[in-house]
């Protein structure tokens, strides 16, 4: 995959049946490794108002109303979606 083209087949389903696009979950990613807006609508050529309407619908779809919720939640429902795929067990208590 090159700079800038997200994957048609990959989508991100969120336990709340609410369903990420493939530009979402790239978006969503980024914003977990640190990118703001600008830093996203630049290496994806986008505009910043582009990213700024995806980030919204993300929020919306994940059901938080902030960038540090939204990456909280991103990173909890793939390490549990990693530990099922790959077939870990991660007791709880």
């Amino acid at each position: 995959m090159g700079r800038g083209q997200a994957p048609v087949s990959e989508r991100v389903d969120e336990p709340d049946g609410k369903t990420l696009s493939a530009r979402e979950s790239q978006i969503m990613s980024l914003i977990a490794g640190g990118h703001t807006n600008g830093e996203i609508a630049a290496y994806l050529f986008l505009a910043e108002k582009t990213v700024k309407n995806h980030v919204r619908s993300i929020y919306s779809k994940l059901g938080v109303a902030s960038r540090p919720a939204a990456i909280s939640h991103w990173l909890v429902s793939h390490a549990a979606a990693h530990t099922a795929a790959n077939g870990e067990y991660t007791p709880t208590r």
